[in-house]
């Protein structure tokens, strides 16, 4: 993992991963990574999960997307196939 710069604080496992968002897409950032998640209002209006990651480029060898009914739920899927593809994210 790249230096942390300083803004990494301790994760109360209870919070949720929901938390710790901002902090994943940051780190696969510096990872050369590009990622989103995003809500759309359209599928949640049609009953369909709203939520979802993309991540593609860096060490990805093809883009990867989840989808969810929670903004923990899609994280979580993410952060699953992140991990599947070698990346060792430690959220």
């Amino acid at each position: 993992m790249t230096s942390s710069k300083g803004r990494w604080p301790k994760l109360d496992p209870e919070i949720g991963v929901e938390d710790a968002v901002l902090l994943i897409l940051e780190w696969l950032g510096e990872q050369g990574v590009d990622a989103m998640m995003r809500i759309d209002a359209e599928r949640l209006g049609a009953g369909e999960p709203p939520w979802t990651f993309f991540a593609s480029g860096g060490p990805l060898p093809h883009g990867l997307r989840a989808d969810g009914a929670s903004a923990g739920e899609c994280l979580g899927r993410a952060l699953a196939h992140l991990r599947d593809a070698g990346l060792p994210v430690l959220f």
